[in-house]
């Protein structure tokens, strides 16, 4: 017998180990319905809890005054739950009404940047022609356009690595103001330019705010963005860039190209930029992170802020490397090799364009002077009278390059989650440099057809502009707050100092664009080499 009540016992047990929810119930029905062992406060309690534990929910903190439910663990324990570790979390989730609003206005504060660096490029062609006297394809115009670039890229370095500092020292949101106002009012200045040395010098000290505001707005972004959702707000804010050159290209067509605006009124509307600072005062304040490194440092000097010698330091020297060495890369190929993308569709317009002229594909020998000078007025007179036509299709082909590379900046943060910095480095560089082949070695050279250029523009755009935006994720990463803003400045803006002294020497030894990619597209198989050299960041706190 007694055998037998051990056995059925351990039936028992068996089945309430298979069946815990069938005996949870009936425990819980015979609480509900025999409450009598429990104290008269805590049946009151109870009781309107009674049916739902027959359903298998136990009391969780009261929310209200009302009991809560919460589903019982034992019985229910393979039911998924949300995770509450953050950076398994929607990037998206939990960003709050400011944090959107930084990243609203760092961005316009970019989109207007770029725009006052690429109004040059759209209406280069009409700018040196008018105050050179010279036609677009002269190799002084060559010779003065590399200049602009050159000055642009020394301005913007030496603007980028002094108002790094300052941020660093002042404050974000403050220096911010700063750059906007100094690019604003000096591009609205080149409108009354009457020689082409002014424009240069001009385009110096434009490039000085424009160098500065980047690297605030980036160090901005990275500091009030959580980890989780940094570097997807890093690529957004680098990628709006796009916008700006999509503005240039639009003000290339419609008013640079338009013969009752002209290029002057192209720099004139430069200025609007400025009224974006009246906003910043206004709404945005200093980072959480850079006011408490600036208490830091009020207590400990050895912590004081914008020191631009602690960038070569035993800590930070391989990082200050390896990221100037990436942004010199990507400036130097930016401006040798991706803008001249809106030259395919252009070389193709203008070569339909003297087949309906009947102006010859070739021109005649060089000893025949008096046949080559009639050539070169045939194709001038030509590319005159269908100017509108050949200005549309270059700023076509700017677009499309620069759609393409808009969406090469926004996807980088996906991708470097996903690959790495590092692999997602490698990954751009190495495509940028097939797909520069591509271009210039294959499809303009040998007159592709209209549409496959216009297939391929957007994935030249998307690898050899792309990886810009991976300075915007990766540099704050590299540096602790107080040298955030200076760090980040002074290696995207050695890069613009690498890229002068390319465009200097391209100025005093002339090429064509074709011929200038084809030159520095190796450099992508350096950047490619010199990632091996770079330290990981995904998923690491920013440095207090």
């Amino acid at each position: 017998m007694r055998v037998r009540g051990l056995e059925a016992r351990s039936r028992t047990n068996k089945i309430q180990e298979a069946s815990p929810l069938i005996f949870r119930q009936r425990f819980y029905l015979s609480e509900l319905l025999f409450p009598s062992n429990r104290a008269p406060a805590q049946r009151s309690r109870e009781s309107a809890l009674g049916p739902a534990r027959l359903l298998g929910y136990e009391r969780a903190p009261s929310v209200g005054g009302l009991p809560a439910l919460s589903k019982h663990p034992q019985l229910y324990p393979s039911e998924p739950t949300m995770s509450n570790d953050p950076n398994k979390q929607a990037w998206y989730s939990g960003i709050t009404k400011y944090q959107w609003l930084v990243l609203l206005i760092a961005s316009l504060g970019w989109i207007f940047d770029i725009f006052e660096g690429q109004i040059f490029v759209s209406s280069m062609r009409d700018v040196f022609p008018d105050l050179l006297g010279v036609g677009p394809d002269h190799p002084k115009f060559l010779s003065w356009a590399d200049y602009g670039f050159a000055a642009f890229a020394l301005g913007g370095a030496l603007g980028g690595v002094v108002f790094g500092i300052v941020s660093d020292k002042i404050g974000r949101s403050k220096t911010l103001i700063i750059t906007i106002l100094f690019y604003s009012v000096f591009t609205l200045m080149q409108a009354f330019v009457q020689e082409a040395w002014q424009l240069i010098a001009l385009r110096f000290v434009v490039a000085m705010g424009v160098g500065g505001e980047w690297a605030v707005a980036s160090a901005m972004v990275a500091e009030v963005m959580p980890t989780r959702a940094r570097p997807v707000m890093s690529s957004i804010f680098h990628a709006s860039s796009v916008f700006g050159t999509l503005l240039a290209a639009a003000a290339g067509a419609f008013i640079v190209g338009n013969e009752d605006l002209g290029w002057r009124w192209g720099f004139a509307i430069g200025v609007l930029p400025a009224l974006l600072t009246v906003w910043i005062r206004w709404k945005m304040k200093e980072p959480e992170q850079w006011t408490k490194a600036r208490e830091k440092a009020k207590a400990d000097t050895n912590l004081k802020p914008g020191r631009i010698s602690e960038l070569f330091n035993a800590k930070n020297l391989r990082n200050t490397l390896v990221g100037v060495t990436l942004a010199s890369i990507g400036l130097v190929t930016f401006w040798g090799a991706h803008i001249y993308g809106k030259d395919a569709l252009l070389r193709n317009a203008q070569a339909e364009v003297m087949v309906e002229e009947g102006v010859p594909n070739m021109p005649p020998a060089p000893e025949d002077l008096s046949a080559t000078q009639e050539y070169k007025e045939q194709k001038a007179a030509a590319f005159e009278k269908h100017k509108s036509r050949i200005k549309n299709a270059e700023m076509l082909s700017m677009t499309l390059n620069t759609i393409g590379g808009g969406l090469g900046l926004v996807l980088f943060g996906a991708i470097s989650n996903r690959l790495g910095r590092k692999g997602a480095f490698v990954l751009y560089h190495a495509v940028a440099f097939v797909m520069v082949l591509i271009m210039f070695k294959g499809l303009i050279p040998h007159h592709a057809p209209a549409w496959l250029l216009v297939v391929t523009l957007p994935v030249f755009g998307f690898f050899t502009l792309g990886m810009h935006a991976g300075y915007a994720v990766y540099f704050p990463e590299l540096y602790p707050t107080r040298l955030r803003g200076t760090g980040s400045g002074f290696c995207f803006n050695m890069g613009r100092l690498a890229m002068a002294l390319a465009f200097f020497l391209f100025g005093m030894f002339p090429v064509g664009p074709s011929e200038k990619a084809m030159l520095l597209s190796p450099l992508y198989l350096v950047g490619v080499a010199v990632v091996y050299f770079a330290k990981e960041t995904r998923g690491i706190e920013l440095e207090e």
